[in-house]
């Protein structure tokens, strides 16, 4: 996997836990004592923390499969033969399990 995607992966997790734990915490710790005015909010800030994190997720999707084009056609232009991306090597594929 491309550095560009493991980078983008986990920075993608590390906003959505983020986002997540904040919005969490200010439930557990609001949400008892919430008016209808204070939930209502609480419930808008969760349902923009999905979309959030469903644009971040899309984005690093997107730049993966950007980085993964760019890779190819540098290896294209040095004339190497290009995987297509469901290529997947199996030889080495001992992990203590008969197939």
């Amino acid at each position: 996997m491309h550095p560009l995607a493991i980078l983008g992966a986990a920075t993608g997790k590390l906003a959505h836990y983020t986002v997540s734990g904040v919005v969490g915490a200010l439930i557990i710790k609001n949400l008892p004592a919430a008016k209808p005015a204070a939930r209502k909010a609480l419930i808008s800030g969760l349902a923009g923390g999905i979309v959030a994190s469903r644009w971040l997720a899309e984005a690093t999707e997107e730049a993966r499969l950007k980085a993964g084009d760019m890779l190819a056609e540098a290896r294209s232009s040095l004339g190497e033969e290009v995987p297509p991306p469901s290529a997947v090597k199996v030889e080495n594929h001992d992990h203590g399990h008969e197939h």
